[in-house]
């Protein structure tokens, strides 16, 4: 199917939407209500979440708003981490709520108990990047099991110099930069890496806002840290990539090795969801959405990260005029996730 016709499909589905919702809404009627004073107007679209995929919806927002349906509505592009962003949309406070990784149990819980549906929407492919600084003339790569040995928690305090991680390497502080607690960059990087979700040492430079992570690895010789790619993209000459060999040789991040499922464990699917609730009372919202879908591939591309292939975005399309509601990952996280297992999720959800 041709995007056109994806966005043709997607404009006749809004059609649908109301009743549909209206009946996801009834049934959530012995959940805990949202009040009528924590919904935004219906001429404005409230987004928060992930950092990571922050330059792509704001990329979407601000081609939203120069379009012509989108000059009068107030779209809001904030972050406060993946985790942070579901607090507030499963409190019914946001529209959307970008995400580094797919929503959790837990979250899934909370959405349910304040009558929250949602619809999950994958909208591009990371390759989660380890940067050190240019000056670094001693790391041309790192394996997955020195990365483990670097963040896990019995490191804490113990493993501060760079020649502890690899012998070869010289006797001298290494200074760690990484993702903050409420991210979901933080969440999939220590279950990809140390095995477990959320096991990280703690005595690092820690932020939800990777442009933070970027000004002090790009100031510190001795820096060493992690975040989404676009990042990297957007300052390739401030950082240096450091390829991660995870027993295939050593493999950079970019476009290729994404596609050919070659740089893992650290490719990951990046996602918006788009609250049932806002999408039913606001048109706002649908059609942004629409818009979000259409855009998509040109606007990931644009800012750094991997578009997903054309059938991934007509998934997207189907999936949200026809109210596929819930989630294909049962709340469970996912490393080592290809774009090819990702669209058969999509196309058997």
């Amino acid at each position: 199917m041709t995007t056109n016709s994806t966005t043709i499909n997607l404009r006749l589905g809004l059609i649908l939407l109301a009743t549909t919702f209206s009946t996801l809404i009834s049934s959530c009627q012995n959940s805990t209500p949202v009040s009528q004073s924590s919904r935004p107007m219906a001429l404005s679209v409230k987004i928060d979440g992930s950092s990571t995929v922050y330059p792509i919806t704001n990329a979407v927002a601000a081609g939203f708003k120069a379009s012509e349906g989108g000059r009068e509505v107030d779209v809001t592009v904030e972050f406060s981490g993946t985790s942070g962003g579901f607090k507030k949309f499963c409190a019914g406070e946001t529209d959307l709520n970008n995400a580094s990784r797919p929503i959790n149990a837990q979250e899934m819980a909370q959405c349910k108990q304040n009558g929250i549906p949602y619809i999950e929407i994958p909208i591009a492919f990371d390759a989660l990047t380890v940067a050190i600084h240019p000056d670094n003339t001693w790391a041309t790569d790192i394996t997955v099991e020195e990365l483990k040995k670097l963040w896990e928690p019995g490191a804490e305090g113990k493993i501060t110099r760079w020649n502890q991680v690899r012998s070869s390497w010289p006797d001298r502080p290494i200074n760690l930069y990484g993702a903050g607690g409420d991210s979901g960059t933080f969440d999939y990087f220590t279950e990809a890496i140390v095995g477990e979700s959320r096991s990280s040492r703690k005595d690092y430079k820690a932020s939800e806002d990777d442009n933070e992570l970027v000004q002090g690895i790009s100031n510190d010789p001795n820096a060493l840290g992690y975040f989404g790619f676009a990042y990297y993209e957007a300052n390739p000459n401030k950082l240096k990539l450091l390829p991660v060999d995870s027993g295939q040789g050593a493999i950079t991040p970019d476009r290729q090795t994404v596609e050919k499922a070659e740089y893992q464990p650290l490719s990951r699917p990046l996602f918006i969801y788009v609250s049932a609730k806002s999408a039913q009372e606001k048109p706002t919202v649908q059609e942004f959405v629409t818009f979000y879908i259409d855009k998509a591939p040109e606007l990931v591309n644009s800012v750094g990260y991997i578009p997903l292939p054309e059938e991934g975005y007509h998934f997207a399309g189907l999936h949200f005029y026809n109210t596929k509601v819930g989630t294909v990952f049962e709340g469970k996280a996912q490393i080592n996730l290809t774009l090819k297992e990702l669209l058969r999720k999509q196309a058997i959800y």
